[in-house]
């Protein structure tokens, strides 16, 4: 029925259409209805409008369209028409095959390849897709030849309205200050429609409020959300809930909707003063109570938040002002109440304050409110505690002379309790202070003693503590720091500053300073030392000397004549009297040393002994000291010399006492015949190894470290040892650690074979009076002097 009614459609508006393309082919055509989309003209039908009017003339034109228009989510039970191709060249012979390729060209849309007629298959949706473009083609059907080039043609897909708006950024948050005025901004929210905006209304929003008023208010095509009521407070509600809706169609019936919720908060401004919890605070202190601790607390709310809750304490009135101080606690904001000064409860047992909290971040628009400030009274009791005895000062200062007698009072301390009940105090002196023992102290009345003589030059300041207790309460103790200064007096005799030893020239002229003193003394007096020099009453005609006082209380000694001599006198003493202005004056005697000296000409001193003469001349005392000096080092290089070669006679090897191998050493001593058993063990030969050791080398570090070699089992008697032997020989030369040097082992064995036979006595049988040593004779001339030996003592034996 469709395909039919598109047919009759066709029918009857082929001319107007196949005229509108042609004249206007760039205006935009909508379908008259959803089977009639876009119908293509033909050559045919246009020739049977141009008899019907024969005004018009137009040039041949292969094909005949512009655009095709298809509704979005059409859904019918047969496909639906969207448009048909023809050409001029088509007579109706079904010679012509039409092709159609591009987007959806085959799947979506399909041709009919004899009508040129153009189905869509599919529904189709313009949010997915708005246009599909296609090429169309004629050809011949026989040769499939193209008859025309292929012509590029649009099928659009026209919206219809089913996309409801969407809130793509919701839900909403918004913050506002409380108590705004009407219309002041709060925050804007935006909708999305996925129509076509150009076509229709399908697209055009209008926004409304669901939920929120009357508090709130929205521009209807803007989305902006504005205060629609004054002064709301976010001390009566904080949080608003709004819903807002936007619909399409401009907001008319049938239009689509979407809704998003914004969550309003408003925010706090400083339109509520601090406000004490009570009116009266009531404290109680002990009068002990540590300087800066906290004694209470007090608290103004705000019902604000934030900086503009913070408030600032202050006390404005009341007996105790300078007793007290009130802080802010930045976490509580309380306000903490200390103490800056000391109590005392026998002098005032309360105090009355009153205090101020104001907000310290005022807003000037909420000033016409009133004051953002409160008061309140604070009302201190002091408790009564039992306190420390108090001296009457915090430090004493004692001044006694060193020459004070003992058990002289040197000043006195005094405290007292400040308690009502008033104990008695005692007094005692820490010993830590007072090691020992200067000063002593009474017990009961504070006054304090000598105890041991006082030196100014040694300690001019001793310091003590005093100690005062409670007698009722040993617990409660006071300490008070004494400080005794030891005042001078004259008892000490001025005298040389140093040990002075004088040098006068031979060659010196009368008149010349010879030597300058000064003078020390231990006293201190109060304008400074002033000393006074004389010689002793027989010396004051010496012919010799004199002396000079100098301005700065030095003392020169003058020569008084010249052609002084060492041969003459060598040294001279002048004994010098020096006496200080005090009171009384003390006074002593130094003795100055003076040394007549060999100078040169310029006065420079050579020598001052009288042997000096006759030592060799151009023998200096430099000179003495350099002989010397060569003499100790030569001393030093034979002795070193000395000590080196002794080191290098030491042996190389480590040798103990028992070290078993047997070395031939050579005595003086004919040894002590057979029956010496000493001399020789034949277990050295049976087992070389006796202890397992060795001998380390001294003068070589061995590469490799070899264990001591395990001793062998015992050799028995009869048994031929020269392959023993040839093992222990090349065991010696292949061992590190054997010595550097060759050495001698003695072993009891001969051989076989020998002519001569064993000499040893070990294996005899026989007696000694059974031995006959007359064939060593023939042996040659050394062994005949041994049998001659052996002889010999047979001989004296049987004498």
């Amino acid at each position: 029925m469709p395909e039919r009614l598109t047919e009759m459609l066709m029918d009857t508006w082929t001319p107007l259409i196949i005229l509108w393309i042609t004249v206007l082919p760039s205006i935009y055509m909508a379908p008259m209805n959803q089977s009639q989309v876009l119908p293509s003209g033909s050559s045919t039908g246009l020739k049977r409008l141009n008899e019907e009017q024969r005004v018009l003339h137009r040039s041949k034109r292969g094909w005949v369209w512009n655009q095709m228009f298809v509704l979005e989510e059409f859904s019918g039970p047969e496909p639906i028409l969207v448009g048909r191709l023809h050409t001029d060249l088509d007579p109706g012979s079904s010679k012509i095959k039409y092709i159609l390729s591009g987007d959806g060209a085959g799947t979506i849309f399909v041709i009919n390849d004899k009508t040129g007629d153009i189905h869509a298959m599919k529904r189709l949706d313009r949010e997915e897709k708005a246009e599909y473009t296609l090429t169309a083609q004629a050809v011949d059907r026989d040769t499939n030849q193209p008859l025309e080039p292929p012509s590029e043609f649009i099928i659009k897909v026209q919206d219809i309205n089913d996309n409801a708006p969407e809130f793509v950024e919701g839900p909403y948050h918004a913050t506002v200050p409380e108590m705004s005025v009407v219309g002041t901004f709060v925050t804007k929210v935006t909708a999305t429609d996925a129509d076509d905006p150009v076509y229709g209304n399908s697209a055009k929003l209008v926004y409304s409020i669901l939920e929120g008023q009357p508090y709130f208010s929205i521009e209807p095509h803007t989305a902006i959300i504005k205060t629609a009521l004054p002064n709301m407070d976010r001390e009566a509600k904080e949080e608003y809930f709004v819903v807002i809706q936007a619909k399409d169609m401009g907001g008319h019936m049938g239009g689509l909707s979407g809704t998003t919720t914004v969550t309003i908060t408003l925010s706090d401004v400083n339109d509520n003063p601090p406000k004490f919890a009570q009116s009266l605070y009531h404290f109680s202190v002990m009068e002990d109570v540590a300087l800066g601790e906290p004694i209470g607390r007090v608290k103004a709310n705000d019902l604000d938040i934030g900086e503009n809750a913070k408030s600032s304490y202050d006390i404005i009135e009341g007996d105790g002002m300078d007793i007290f101080e009130i802080t802010t606690d930045a976490q509580t904001q309380d306000g903490i109440i200390r103490v800056r000064k000391p109590l005392d409860f026998e002098t005032k047992k309360s105090y009355t304050l009153k205090v101020e909290a104001a907000n310290i971040h005022i807003d000037p628009r909420f000033l016409s409110g009133g004051p953002f400030k409160d008061t309140a009274t604070v009302k201190i009791v002091v408790e009564d505690a039992d306190e420390p005895p108090v001296f009457s000062s915090p430090t004493y200062l004692l001044e006694v002379h060193e020459n004070a007698a003992l058990n002289s009072v040197l000043g006195q301390v005094t405290a007292h309790d400040p308690d009502i009940s008033s104990s008695p105090i005692r007094f005692s002196i820490d010993r830590h202070t007072d090691l020992e023992r200067q000063f002593n102290i009474n017990a009961e009345d504070g006054k304090i003693t000598l105890a041991t003589p006082l030196d100014r030059e040694t300690s001019t300041w001793h310091n003590i503590t005093i100690v005062a207790t409670e007698t009722r309460n040993h617990s409660q103790v006071s300490r008070v720091p004494v400080a005794i200064k030891v005042l001078d007096v004259n008892d000490n005799a001025p005298e040389f500053a140093s040990e002075h030893e004088a040098f006068l020239c031979e060659n010196g002229k009368p008149g010349q300073v010879i030597q300058i003193v000064s003078a020390v003394d231990k006293d201190d007096p109060k304008n400074g030392h002033y000393f006074l020099y004389s010689l002793l009453p027989e010396m004051v005609n010496n012919p010799n000397f004199t002396i000079k006082k100098n301005e700065d209380n030095t003392l020169s000694i003058l020569a008084k004549h010249s052609g002084f001599s060492r041969q003459k006198q060598e040294v001279y003493l002048l004994p010098i009297v020096i006496s200080d202005s005090g009171t009384p004056p003390m006074s002593s005697t130094g003795t100055l040393t003076i040394r007549v000296c060999g100078c040169s000409s310029d006065g420079t001193v050579q020598s001052c002994n009288a042997e000096a003469y006759v030592l060799p001349i151009g023998l200096s005392m430099g000179a003495l000291i350099a002989i010397l000096a060569c003499i100790i080092l030569l001393l030093v290089i034979v002795v070193l010399f000395v000590t080196l070669r002794r080191h290098k006679n030491e042996p190389l090897i480590i040798k103990d006492d028992e070290d078993v191998r047997e070395n031939i050493i050579r005595y003086d001593d004919e040894g002590g015949g057979e029956e010496d058993t000493e001399a020789f063990d034949i277990a050295t030969l049976q087992n070389p190894d006796g202890i397992n050791g060795f001998l380390p080398r001294k003068d070589i570090k061995p590469d490799l470290q070899f264990m001591p070699r395990q001793g062998l089992a015992p050799v028995p008697n009869g048994v031929d040892v020269d392959e023993f032997i040839n093992v222990r020989l090349h065991e010696a030369d292949n061992d590190p650690t054997a010595p550097p040097y060759d050495s001698i082992q003695i072993y009891g064995y001969e051989g076989k074979g020998s002519a001569a036979g064993s000499l040893s006595s070990l294996e005899s049988s026989t007696s000694d009076s059974d031995q006959n040593f007359d064939y060593l004779s023939e042996w040659g001339p050394r062994f005949k002097r041994l049998g001659e030996l052996y002889s010999v003592g047979e001989s004296d034996k049987e004498t």
